[in-house]
């Protein structure tokens, strides 16, 4: 991702409905849950509302609760908490102003995890993408990248320093994802994403609930193999993982202990045996639009990483055990891997990502105490090996009071969400202790409402690149701690979560696709560039944006991203605005993690 250059001016794409004062969930309510809008007015009183039904019969009402001023959206915010029976054509009224119809369903949700884990096939390297699987024939593309040859990358970086390559030739890398708005496919964003995913059908499977995604049930090719539709798409990403990793006896001059991009970098001889290239993608930024058949740049092999290793080797250990009877012969390959992974790693602790060539995102991180805790819980899950346990019980992570908020380069929680959830070796203390921090660091994020007029479990200072994805991380763990303890105001919290991403925000704004009266419709891509080029298709339904992002703007067009704009309001629909508005594997996997979730509710 990041940094592209452009080959056309951006025109309006689409037709949105107006903006309407009263914020809310663009897609409706769940009965038997908080049914929550917003109103941006000065007055400092209360103001009265009024719901109706379609026929303009008054069934409730009110008055608001003044939060006042908001940071957040730099707004004079008013909240209205109301309750209505399922149903449809339901309008709120506030002070003169009227809501859009609404419904309240236990359905709501049903088409929008579907939608979102369709994204992982229409995103999918190396395989013509077809219609009745993408959703029409505006979506069916031929494959890009088939097959994906790469070359280890060699020459002199943007820092000067001299990459060797390596004596490999070319690498068959095919398949996978692409990560995002461009055509790389990182094993380090595809950890979080693939771990996202396998965990909600471990969640499924531990808690005996059924099945959201069970055979048949997704528009994938390889529904009705007899397999679970959510572990088809997973796999494969997994066998792109397997593909990723250096063959034993592969020696290669790395830089070892650099943490940042540099000149000056020192390189050795390292034994790579068993490590795993941090990424391919292309050797230099391609233009938007540029859809994967037409990418004619070389494809390149970053120098492998401890963080991609570990992530591999965390992913893997997963896929090891889920497919344990499912596919033993694929269990075995997964979990050998991992294994000359986690050896690998521990042989070579500190090989960053500090290689600075252009055509793809560096998803650098210099701390890998988190990556080492993950891929050990993972390992240990999977073996009940005692080097496993040790690792992880040495960790400041495992002894944590509470977990950790997680993302791409902070996956300690992720380790403690499997012990927490997947049946193990550890003692039913360890277990229940381990819980305990997970519901801790959800008490945390609830606390947060309290500073956020639009009542929502986030309010950092700064609202940082892909903000969306934060929430229904947070969203993740507030969704679990409602598992472990059955408390009503966890479920609350994921639904507030949703419904800021889904429309009750300052924007007035669904940041996912297809989804609502006024979605996000020019995300920053490759190929779904209809603002950029018309005769390429817009968005499918189900993809999220990045959303507001407060700390890293980069403002490409003449837009409203001024300095000083309230975090929620630092956002624009354009496919230019890569900081704001860009699209990605790990974002879209805690979409389906967290629609799945809430749709899940009635299937109880």
């Amino acid at each position: 991702m990041y940094f592209p250059s452009f080959s056309a001016a951006a025109v309006l794409v689409g037709t949105l409905s107006t903006p309407n004062a009263v914020r809310m969930n663009q897609l409706g309510f769940l009965p038997a849950a908080p049914h929550r809008a917003m109103l941006n007015d000065p007055s400092t009183q209360p103001l009265r509302w009024q719901l109706v039904d379609g026929a303009g019969r008054a069934l409730s009402q009110g008055s608001t609760t003044v939060f006042g001023a908001d940071p957040t959206s730099g707004e004079h915010v008013h909240r209205v908490e109301f309750a209505a029976p399922a149903g449809s054509g339901y309008s709120l009224k506030v002070a003169g102003r009227t809501s859009r119809p609404f419904a309240v369903s236990p359905d709501i949700y049903n088409r929008l995890r579907h939608d979102a884990l369709n994204y992982f096939y229409q995103t999918r390297a190396s395989i013509p993408i077809e219609a009745r699987y993408a959703g029409g024939a505006q979506w069916a593309r031929p494959a890009g990248h088939l097959p994906d040859l790469a070359s280890c990358v060699a020459g002199t970086d943007t820092r000067g320093n001299h990459w060797s390559g390596c004596k490999r030739g070319k690498v068959d890398v095919s398949g996978g994802w692409y990560d995002a708005g461009d055509q790389g496919k990182y094993v380090v964003n595809g950890g979080i994403s693939v771990w996202t995913l396998l965990n909600f059908y471990e969640r499924q499977r531990a808690l005996g609930r059924a099945s959201a995604f069970a055979d048949g049930k997704a528009r994938i090719p390889e529904s009705g193999n007899g397999v679970n539709d959510l572990l088809d798409e997973a796999r494969w990403e997994l066998e792109f993982f397997l593909r990723m990793q250096v063959p034993d006896g592969t020696h290669l001059q790395l830089p070892r202990g650099q943490k940042r991009e540099a000149a000056g970098l020192r390189f050795a001889d390292v034994d790579a045996s068993g490590l795993v290239y941090h990424k391919v993608g292309d050797e230099e930024w391609t233009t938007l639009p540029t859809p994967p058949a037409e990418d004619r740049q070389k494809r390149v092999l970053a120098p492998p990483t401890t963080a991609a290793t570990l992530n591999f080797a965390a992913t893997t250990a997963q896929c090891a055990r889920i497919w344990r009877t499912i596919d033993p012969a694929f269990s075995r390959r997964c979990l050998v891997a991992s294994e000359r992974a986690w050896a690998a790693a521990v042989r070579n602790p500190g090989l960053y990502a500090v290689a600075a060539f252009p055509g793809s995102g560096a998803y650098g991180d210099e701390e890998l105490s988190d990556e080492f805790y993950w891929a050990a819980a993972e390992l240990f899950i999977t073996t009940g090996s005692p080097v496993y346990r040790s690792t992880l019980q040495k960790s400041r992570f495992f002894s944590a009071t509470a977990a950790p908020e997680f993302g791409w380069p902070s996956v300690a929680t992720l380790g403690t969400i499997s012990l927490a959830l997947v049946p193990n070796q550890l003692a039913a203390r360890q277990s229940e202790r381990l819980r305990g921090s997970l519901v801790n660091a959800a008490n945390g994020f609830l606390a947060e409402e309290a500073r956020t007029g639009y009542q929502i479990p986030y309010a950092p200072e700064g609202w940082p690149w892909g903000s969306t994805s934060s929430i229904l991380n947070r969203a993740i763990i507030l969704g679990l701690a409602h598992d472990f303890t059955g408390a009503e105001r966890y479920r609350t919290g994921v639904i507030d979560a949703m419904d800021f991403v889904l429309g009750r925000n300052p924007l007035d704004r669904s940041f996912v696709t297809g989804t609502g009266a006024r979605p996000m419709q020019n995300p920053h891509h490759r190929f779904w560039t209809r603002q950029l080029d018309p005769k390429q298709p817009g968005p499918p339904p189900g993809i999220i944006s990045g959303g507001p992002n407060s700390t890293s703007k980069r403002e490409v067009v003449a837009d409203p991203l001024k300095p000083g704009c309230a975090p929620a309001m630092c956002w624009m629909d354009d496919a230019r605005e890569y900081t704001v508005n860009e699209v990605a594997i790990n974002w879209n996997a805690p979409l389906v993690w967290t629609s799945a979730w809430l749709a899940e509710r009635k299937e109880r």
